[in-house]
């Protein structure tokens, strides 16, 4: 899908449920393009591979690395998007990271399972991901 697809499928989904559990990730770099495929096969190879909740549910942290390693923590509630101002899950690195404090992703539930997610740094919208829900 092009950015602009992507947009308008996040403008038109639900929110949905925080999403708990493991989430396999996929970064989407240059939607649309030809190197978007490999180029989210070698992100997920050597940079990041998702999320992983925290028991709680009110938080996660990222999944990086080659080794997997759980790092970036970040806080998860409903709010309104930046996108649209409807509601969204918010996945808020203000007050947990010193790294990733000025990151804000939110994300949609745009099929069974499958969340979209946009990424804002400095309140800018930098990119798009997706999230898969594993089922227990």
């Amino acid at each position: 899908m092009s950015n602009r697809e992507l947009d308008a499928l996040f403008r038109r989904s639900p929110a949905g449920e925080v999403p708990r559990g493991r989430l396999p990730g996929t970064a989407l770099l240059f939607p649309g393009s030809p190197v978007c495929g490999p180029l989210a096969r070698l992100v997920r190879l050597l940079v990041w591979q998702g999320k992983q909740t925290e028991s709680s549910g009110r938080s996660l942290r990222n999944v990086v690395g080659p080794l997997r390693t759980r790092a970036i923590r970040a806080l998860l509630c409903h709010d309104r998007s930046w996108v649209d101002g409807k509601r969204c899950v918010l996945i808020d690195y203000s007050t947990t990271s010193r790294v990733a404090h000025m990151v804000r992703d939110e994300v949609r539930l745009v099929s069974p399972s499958l969340y979209l997610g946009v990424v804002w740094t400095w309140r800018r919208r930098v990119g798009w991901f997706a999230l898969r829900q594993q089922q227990p």
